[in-house]
């Protein structure tokens, strides 16, 4: 297990890191999907690009793509190679969606959605970096899915299994969202969607028959490296998720970002980066890495 110590942070100890003034993209354009339009952001390397494969970017339960923020800019310069995110149906830009939610939603995206969206937007070798949801949905992915262009798990604060701090902070979000300022917050990226967004994610964790839910049956078929991140202060996941991640997967690398929350890809930035560097310079996933020296 590798633990990333602190370093200079951005925005410590904040759980609404996600949500300060939206940055601008390299690219934004949109696709269709089905009966949808998603929202779809590209970032590429600021000096030049190296041969090796695309990253894409899945986004938290109720992130977008301009909630990543620098993030995908940042990675494709450190790692020079094309960075993309899209907005799930129901975020962001992206087109609306009728709710409830089916509780396997994040099953749904994994199986109906990104094998279209992977053979249109990353044709060719690739990873799939997802954070919280984003995280489940890459992690489901690769475990339903042959896919021999998959090269690499990146997992940020996954959830495999639903766990009673997650349902306690869940609970805190829906009091924020309804008496405090998230919606607020939240309105700057959703605008139109922003009912859809939160009452979508939200209405689904607290259900009681979420309670059972769990991927765990589709990581024993994981059959690429995965690196596993998370803060040592995330509100809303423990270890224990890295753990039986790394106990029923393949190889896994496990990380624990000393002080970061549910973000540390937005307020540990660079220890993120590093992780994520050494992880693809020790599965030889990279053409070329210029990992810093300690």
């Amino acid at each position: 297990m590798d633990r990333v110590r602190r370093g200079t942070p951005q925005n410590c100890h904040r759980q609404d890191s996600a949500l300060q003034t939206p940055t601008r993209m390299k690219a934004v354009f949109t696709i269709q999907h089905h009966a949808s339009t998603l929202e779809v952001a590209r970032w590429s390397p600021s000096l030049k690009t190296l041969p090796g494969p695309k990253i894409l970017l899945l986004h938290e339960g109720l992130g977008c793509v301009a909630m990543w923020k620098d993030f995908g800019q940042q990675l494709a310069d450190r790692l020079k190679v094309p960075v993309i995110a899209y907005s799930r149906a129901g975020y962001g830009a992206s087109s609306p969606i009728e709710l409830p939610r089916p509780l396997d939603y994040m099953q749904r995206e994994a199986d109906q959605v990104l094998p279209d969206l992977l053979e249109e937007l990353c044709d060719g070798p690739r990873l799939l970096l997802g954070h919280s949801d984003g995280a489940t949905i890459a992690l489901a992915y690769a475990g339903s899915q042959r896919d021999p262009l998959l090269l690499g798990v990146i997992a940020i604060a996954p959830h495999v299994v639903v766990e009673d701090i997650t349902i306690a902070s869940i609970q805190q979000a829906r009091a924020k969202f309804t008496t405090g300022s998230l919606a607020e917050k939240l309105a700057r990226y959703h605008q139109s969607n922003l009912t859809t967004a939160f009452w979508g994610w939200n209405d689904v964790w607290l259900d009681p028959a979420f309670r059972t839910f769990s991927i765990l049956d589709r990581l024993h078929a994981i059959d690429v490296p995965i690196l596993a991140l998370q803060g040592t202060e995330d509100a809303y996941g423990t270890g224990t998720q890295l753990e039986l991640i790394a106990t029923s997967a393949a190889p896994t690398t496990i990380t624990l970002v000393e002080g970061a929350n549910h973000s540390p890809h937005l307020t540990h930035t660079e220890q993120v980066l590093t992780a994520i560097e050494r992880f693809l310079d020790k599965e030889g996933l990279l053409a070329s890495v210029d990992t810093p020296s300690t």
